[in-house]
């Protein structure tokens, strides 16, 4: 079966969620190691104020498919390059982290602990309230006395990566270097929308849909990067294919730091996004806004599922999980087919 037939039926679980009014419009897209690859599409790129339809060239905010395209690349590219290590301290780079208390656990955290989520900070803080000038919310972070707690899933491990990479490079993350089809400053009219944000009064398009990244400038380590499904493809085929990555570094996103935690990706387990359907070295990633990437390495190909699900409102059942769950075991099931036959 082609690729391209096999992809329109792939999509049928987003065609229903888009008819039922669960989500405005999604884009689907599967690549291979070879190059192969296709996308199917439907819906509205946005509803609110008006209708735009999507299309395969609609940039979507990718929401924290940003740590694994930009933040967890660049800095297995600074490790590569011999700036850093995984096994380095923050404070190699960012002295001044918790400059008040030298014993501050803050001071302790490595590159590795903080792209695996093996940190004790917490999931996230609502940092645009204390104000929206970015350096003030720079140092903010850096001298907070974080409450301790457990592991967990944390936004603020990656702004803390995010102010790491602009420490060594020298740049702000809004002019950092960016693959083709990625931006963190993108055409607002090529943009699916996104929230009506209570706090910005408007219906967002083309700005970060995530509040603290908007207030840090636009742009952070955990969001505000945008794309497009073919460039989150490129992406993918570049991993599979091992162009986008040296060896070492690719071991390092596929080897388990935690039992659902690798450097920067989440890896497969029962009733993960992805299915249950993918293989055991599949890893995956999703995003806030209703965006998410896997890659099964096993079976040599990728699929990413790009959604604006947020919009007009976040607070509405989207029913994003079976959606991804139930994309990822079409995805395979349809593979898996075509490979027997």
């Amino acid at each position: 079966m082609p690729l391209t037939d096999m992809i329109g039926l792939a999509f049928e679980p987003a065609a229903t969620a888009i008819r039922d009014a669960k989500i405005p419009g999604a884009v689907l897209g599967i690549v291979t190691a070879d190059g192969a690859r296709a996308a199917h599409w439907a819906g509205a790129a946005q509803i609110e104020p008006e209708r735009h339809d999507l299309s395969r060239e609609t940039w979507f905010d990718l929401a924290s498919l940003t740590k694994i395209i930009f933040t967890t690349t660049r800095i297995l590219q600074l490790v590569e390059q011999g700036r850093i290590a995984l096994d380095d301290p923050l404070v190699s780079v960012i002295p001044d982290l918790r400059q008040y208390d030298m014993n501050a656990a803050e001071r302790r955290l490595t590159f590795r602990q903080c792209l695996a989520h093996q940190t004790h900070l917490p999931a996230v803080e609502p940092l645009y309230t204390y104000g929206q000038d970015p350096q003030t919310l720079r140092a903010f972070i850096l001298q907070r006395v974080w409450q301790s707690g457990p592991p967990v899933y944390s936004d603020i491990n990656y702004m803390l990566l995010g102010i790491a990479i602009e420490r060594i490079t020298g740049k702000p993350l809004l002019d950092q270097p960016l693959p083709e089809r990625f931006s963190f400053r993108p055409n607002p009219s090529l943009c699916a929308a996104t929230e009506r944000c209570t706090w910005r009064g408007r219906v967002i398009r083309g700005d970060v849909h995530d509040e603290n990244a908007f207030a840090l400038g636009g742009a952070s380590g955990h969001a505000g990067l945008f794309g497009t499904i073919d460039g989150v493809l490129d992406f993918a085929q570049s991993l599979l294919d091992g162009t986008g990555l040296p060896a070492e570094s690719l071991r390092a996103i596929r080897t388990r730091e935690s039992e659902k935690r690798t450097v920067g990706w989440e890896g497969f387990y029962a009733g993960w996004h992805g299915g249950d359907a993918c293989s055991p070295t599949t890893i995956g990633h999703t995003g806030f806004t209703g965006t998410g990437l896997w890659l099964d390495f096993d079976r040599g190909f990728a699929w990413s599922l790009l959604t604006n699900r947020v919009h007009p409102s976040r607070h509405t059942d989207s029913g994003i999980l079976p959606l991804r769950r139930a994309t990822g075991e079409r995805v395979i099931a349809l593979f898996d087919a075509e490979a027997r036959s």
